[in-house]
């Protein structure tokens, strides 16, 4: 089991059912244990009733009589007790899970122990322990393993030892002997003396007990270090999951997947052509004025949200917050074939996603909110910036014209303005004539401030 508290004291540590402490501030932490431990407790109650249902079948074939039911009832109680086990189950110490755990044990050994009701031999209580009957112990630690801590494995180990010991000891202190049985064993194997000992009737050969618990105790220590490592490995695994999460807030979950299959991708500074989209909403300086920062920052928070969603959803990259607007990227950190498609396909679906937004803004007595984007496709330079603090950086000029394409969405009254370099591409992609240009209007020979040079722009003003 897993601790969900503060970090231990010393005395704590000698607990060996004390739960292992890790954060759980990180909610991915919390989610993997939570995860780990009920996906672990399913397989330890199913691996248990297949278990218990083969040595049920097992005991049948060792001795096909009627008083083997008594073993079935035990197995039954064992079986049932899972099924408790599982319900009481939880990330954290659960005492009552503890102490189900202990009855898996205490039901098991007096089985062991106790002679069958249902049989007619009559032999000496110490003849119990001839049957090998403490291997059955194993399945019950194997079980712990699919869904406790290391502590709790060990600790199954030790109870083990103590019920089983105590249970030989008070059967071999209570037992009374038949006699003359052990007599007439050695009187029958006279000239074998180590055999006669061996085979004494009323010997609960102690050396054997003994020998039983130690090799049973170094198993659970040895599993309960496996078990250590593999809680070691799902912390691990918790932070590469909280990695991906921080990841997928920048990046498309494709993007995520190809970050992470490569072993540092965004540090090699290179050129690539890709498609950068700049929004802007439209006036909102003007909108912000004399309202109050709280609401003005809700409004914030919902267009971000739904612009970064629309980003994300084309495969894009979400490169930088731009107080009331944002910058994106597609086709990095690694090009595709259909980044100028889906930088298109984005800025449409961000001008449907207003108008539905408006919608409900125009229900709720709330301003309109217009956008403006702007669409380029060009020569970049990626890569990391800084020393400690490193920023994936996309530079050039691409960037640049991208933005002037969004600053001339309020001088041709439009909503999205697209190079001829965008169109350009959608016909390298296959686009170039799809619904994807449905609306736009070319423009030749329009100036750009800060571009030297004319430029021919679409524009969609719907």
């Amino acid at each position: 089991m897993t601790d969900t508290t503060a970090s231990p004291s010393r005395l704590d540590r000698l607990s060996v059912t004390r739960p292992d402490y890790f954060d759980l501030d990180n909610k991915y932490t919390e989610a993997a244990l939570e995860r780990h431990k009920r996906e672990g407790l399913e397989l330890a109650v199913r691996a248990r009733w297949i278990a218990m249902g083969l040595t049920a079948v097992l005991l049948v074939f060792l001795n096909p009589q009627w008083e083997v039911l008594w073993y079935h009832f035990i197995l039954l109680l064992i079986c049932a007790n899972g099924w408790f086990i599982r319900r009481a189950g939880r990330v954290g110490q659960s005492r009552a899970e503890l102490l189900l755990i202990f009855v898996d044990l205490l039901i098991m050994t007096l089985g062991m122990i106790v002679p069958n009701p249902f049989s007619d031999d009559v032999r000496p209580l110490a003849m119990q322990y001839r049957f090998d009957n403490f291997q059955y112990f194993f399945i019950i630690l194997a079980a712990g393993t699919l869904a406790y801590s290391w502590r709790t494995v060990i600790a199954i180990g030790s109870w083990t030892a103590g019920v089983w010991t105590a249970g030989w000891i008070i059967a071999w202190w209570v037992a009374t002997p038949m006699p003359g049985l052990s007599e007439r064993v050695a009187e029958a194997l006279v000239g074998y003396p180590d055999v006669a000992e061996w085979l004494k009737p009323n010997s609960f050969m102690p050396e054997l007990r003994i020998q039983q618990v130690i090799v049973f105790m170094m198993v659970a220590v040895t599993l309960g270090i496996s078990m250590r490592r593999l809680n070691r490995l799902l912390m691990m695994n918790a932070g590469l999951e909280r990695e991906r999460a921080n990841l997928s807030r920048y990046f498309s979950p494709n993007v995520v997947d190809e970050l992470s299959q490569n072993d540092e991708p965004l540090k090699q500074v290179r050129k690539e052509n890709i498609a950068v989209l700049f929004i802007d909403i439209v006036g909102f300086t003007k909108y912000a004025a004399g309202r109050d920062p709280y609401e003005v920052i809700e409004v914030l928070r919902g267009f971000h949200a739904r612009m970064e969603a629309e980003v994300f959803r084309h495969h894009g990259t979400l490169d930088k917050y731009l107080g009331d607007g944002l910058m994106a990227t597609f086709g990095t950190p690694v090009p595709t074939p259909l980044d100028a498609s889906n930088a298109v396909a984005c800025a449409r679906a961000m001008v449907d996603v207003i108008k539905r937004w408006n919608v409900e803004r125009r229900r709720a007595g709330e301003p309109e909110i217009n956008i403006g984007v702007g669409v380029h496709y060009g020569s970049v330079v990626l890569g990391d910036i800084g020393a400690n603090r490193l920023e994936f950086a996309v530079i050039g000029d691409a960037v640049n014209v991208a933005a002037k394409l969004e600053a001339m969405t309020r001088e041709l009254q439009a909503r999205v303005v697209i190079s001829e370099a965008v169109r350009a591409q959608l016909g390298v992609e296959g686009n170039s004539n799809s619904e994807l240009m449905v609306g736009f209007e070319k423009h030749e020979n329009r100036a750009i401030r800060g571009v030297e040079t004319l430029m021919d722009v679409w524009v969609m003003r719907g």
